[in-house]
C-alpha cells in the first residue's frame, strides 16, 4: 500500500507538468495582448514604444521557452508570481476568494450527499414502485435543470414573492454567520440539487447491481436482517463508484462555478478565472488552472484511499 501511494504521488508530477505546458501555450494562442488591453481605456492612441515597454515590464518580450521555464521554476518553489493586471501576488488574489469557493463547494457537497445517498438507496430498494418513480423524476429534473437557471428563478421568486434579495456582499461565517447563511444558502441549494441528482442516479444503479450479487442472496438465505445486509454488505460496496463521482464533482465545484457565481454575484475563483482570461492575465490564469488540476489529482488520490478502506478486497500493489 505504501509503495502504491508513493508511486501515485510521483505520478502527480508529470500530470501537473502536462497541465502547466498545455495552459501556458494555450494562453499564448488566444488572440489579444494584455499590454493593449491595459491601455485600451485611456481613450487615445498608444504608441508602439509604450506597448513594447509594457511587454518588457511584464516579461513578455522574452522567448516562450524562457518564460515557461521561469514560470515552472517559480511554481516549483511555491512562488506563483504576481498578477499582470493588478500587480498583487497571485496567491493573495486567490486566497481572498478561495474561502468563499471552498465554503460553497463543501456545503453543496454535504447537501448533495445528504439527499442523494438515502434517496438513491431507497429507490433501489423500492425498484419499480411509486417511490422509485418519484425519486427518479426528482433526480432527472435535477440533471435537466442548469444550476444557474435555477438560481435565477430563486432570485426572481424571492424578489417577486417576498420583495427581498440576498446580501450582495460576502460576509465570512466567523464575522456574521446569519448574513453568510442568507447569502450562500441559495447558490448552495441550486448547485447542491443538481449535484445530488447525479449522485442519486449513480447510487441507485450501484445499489441495484450489488443487491443482485451472490453474497447478498447468501446473506438473505442465512436469515440476516434486511437492514444489516444493506449497511454491512451492500452499501459499502455500492459506494465505490459513488465516491469517484463525489470526489471529481467536489474538485470541479471549487473552481468551476463560473456562471453560478455570476448569477449570485459571488466573487469566487470561477469569477476570478473569467476576469483573468478576459484581461489576458497569463500569470493568474495559469495559476488558477494549475491549482484546479491539483484539486482534481488530490481528490482522485483520496478516493483511491477510501476504496481500500471501504472494500477490504481492494489491494494496491
Amino acid at each position: 500500500m505504501a509503495q502504491y501511494l508513493i508511486k501515485r504521488v510521483l505520478l502527480m508530477i508529470p500530470t501537473l507538468l502536462g497541465v502547466g505546458v498545455l495552459i501556458f501555450f494555450l494562453m499564448r494562442v488566444v488572440p489579444g495582448d494584455i499590454a493593449e488591453i491595459r491601455h485600451a481605456g485611456e481613450g487615445s492612441r498608444v504608441s508602439q514604444e509604450v506597448l513594447q515597454q509594457e511587454r518588457e515590464l511584464l516579461g513578455l518580450d522574452k522567448p516562450l521557452w524562457h518564460q515557461f521555464g521561469a514560470w515552472i521554476w517559480d511554481v516549483a518553489r511555491g512562488d506563483f508570481g504576481v498578477s499582470m493586471w493588478t500587480g498583487r501576488p497571485v496567491l493573495y488574489e486567490i486566497s481572498i476568494r478561495f474561502q468563499l469557493s471552498l465554503q460553497v463547494a463543501l456545503m453543496a457537497t454535504f447537501l448533495a450527499v445528504l439527499l442523494a445517498i438515502p434517496l438513491g438507496t431507497l429507490a433501489a430498494l423500492k425498484q419499480d414502485t411509486w417511490v422509485d418513480y418519484l425519486i427518479r423524476v426528482f433526480s432527472i429534473a435535477g440533471l435537466a435543470t442548469p444550476s444557474f437557471w435555477l438560481g435565477i428563478i430563486m432570485i426572481l421568486g424571492l424578489l417577486v414573492v417576498f420583495g427581498w434579495l440576498p446580501p450582495m456582499e460576502y460576509s465570512p461565517p466567523w464575522e456574521d454567520p446569519w448574513a453568510n447563511f442568507t447569502q450562500l444558502i441559495w447558490p448552495i441549494l441550486a448547485v447542491g440539487y443538481r449535484y445530488s441528482a447525479m449522485i442519486m442516479r449513480m447510487t441507485r444503479s450501484s445499489v441495484l447491481e450489488v443487491l443482485r450479487e451472490d453474497y447478498i442472496r447468501t446473506a438473505h438465505a442465512k436469515g440476516l436482517k434486511e437492514k444489516l445486509i444493506l449497511i454491512r454488505h451492500a452499501l459499502k460496496n455500492a459506494l465505490l463508484p459513488v465516491i469517484s463521482v463525489i470526489s471529481l464533482e467536489l474538485a470541479f465545484l471549487i473552481g468551476g462555478l463560473v456562471v453560478t457565481e455570476q448569477v449570485f454575484n459571488l466573487n469566487g475563483l470561477g469569477r476570478l478565472l473569467v476576469q483573468a482570461i478576459e484581461q489576458r492575465d497569463y500569470t493568474m490564469t495559469q495559476s488558477l488552472v494549475l491549482l484546479t488540476a491539483v484539486f482534481f489529482v488530490l481528490m482522485n488520490f483520496i478516493a483511491d484511499i477510501l476504496f481500500a478502506w471501504l472494500d477490504p478486497r481492494v489491494r494496491y500493489k
